[in-house]
């Protein structure tokens, strides 16, 4: 395996509280670089890794040939974390957003630098981002970009799109790209204009959120006392809902969620409570990290440990 260095791993690995003999899943297996520093951190763990992208098993295949039967591997949605493993386990994590993987293969749909297939698709996906993007109602898409992304002009954006599709489908990443800059013309700040949409419409053809949500909360009722589960997120969106999961479960009856969850025992009652936060405020990468890697720029830790 090359020399990927995952974002945050040590603060990551400093905080997971790593066991003897403990079972761990990496829920965003990506490349494999956190899997592969919390197996070279103690011989005697076994680490259960996910993805739902098929394109990673080159690199499970390697870690696999390097540790053996501690490492294993399975193509599934986070959201279907209770079938990776029957039984609890001493820590989980997840490092959430778009692999450069991903960005950097341009037939995956992902960059609006370059043209390519209008996918987006991390993988075990039922749309497209071009379905979206041509299917989708004006006043819903500008709804989805906004929600997704803080997209100030979400609506004109949203109106420029469905003038074109009226005349042709929208089917490449440049072609989106080009009606999005036309759209609002260039920002004050340094991102590219079609960021923020690119970002949107990302998240909703991968569900994204809704798979955190759903993942974290039964990843909670999968850890073993004091077990330890680390969120890496890369926007303030997702670290809201990392931080309202872990309120909510330590004992901060205040938090109201956005979405309804699925086939879940386990509620709390009364004034019980199943975790405590390890972090009380988000970590953040070092400032040598920072520099060498700009897409940890954004990156935020946030740890809870379970209490029984």
């Amino acid at each position: 395996m090359d020399q990927h260095i995952p974002v945050m791993s040590l603060e990551l690995l400093s905080n997971l509280n790593i066991k003897k003999n403990g079972i761990y899943i990496d829920c965003t297996f990506g490349r494999g670089g956190h899997s592969k520093k919390i197996l070279e951190s103690d011989p005697t763990i076994k680490l259960i890794a996910l993805d739902r992208d098929s394109n990673v098993n080159q690199y499970s295949n390697e870690l696999k040939s390097e540790f053996g039967d501690r490492f294993e591997f399975k193509n599934l949605l986070f959201s279907d974390i209770q079938k990776a493993y029957e039984g609890l386990v001493d820590g989980i994590i997840y490092d959430i957003g778009v692999s450069s993987m991903q960005i950097d293969n341009q037939e995956r749909g992902f960059s609006f630098g370059k043209s390519g297939p209008l996918s987006m698709e991390m993988g075990l996906n039922n749309i497209s981002a071009e379905d979206i993007i041509n299917d989708t109602t004006q006043e819903k898409l500008a709804d989805l970009i906004y929600k997704y992304s803080d997209e100030k002009k979400s609506r004109i954006i949203a109106k420029k799109i469905v003038e074109y599709r009226q005349k042709q489908r929208i089917t490449d990443t440049k072609q989106l790209a080009d009606i999005i800059i036309g759209a609002v013309g260039k920002y004050s700040d340094l991102i590219n204009p079609a960021t923020r949409t690119f970002q949107a419409i990302r998240i909703a053809v991968n569900d994204e959120l809704n798979e955190l949500e759903k993942s974290l909360k039964k990843a909670i009722f999968m850890l073993k006392p004091e077990g330890r589960v680390g969120v890496i997120t890369f926007h303030s969106i997702e670290d809201r809902i990392a931080k309202s999961i872990f309120n909510f479960y330590s004992g901060k009856k205040n938090i109201v969620f956005d979405r309804n969850y699925d086939n879940i025992s386990q509620e709390i009652k009364n004034n019980d409570f199943f975790i405590k936060t390890i972090t009380k405020k988000p970590l953040i990468c070092s400032k040598i990290e920072k520099e060498k890697n700009l897409r940890a720029r954004s990156a935020k830790l946030r740890v809870a440990e379970r209490l029984k």
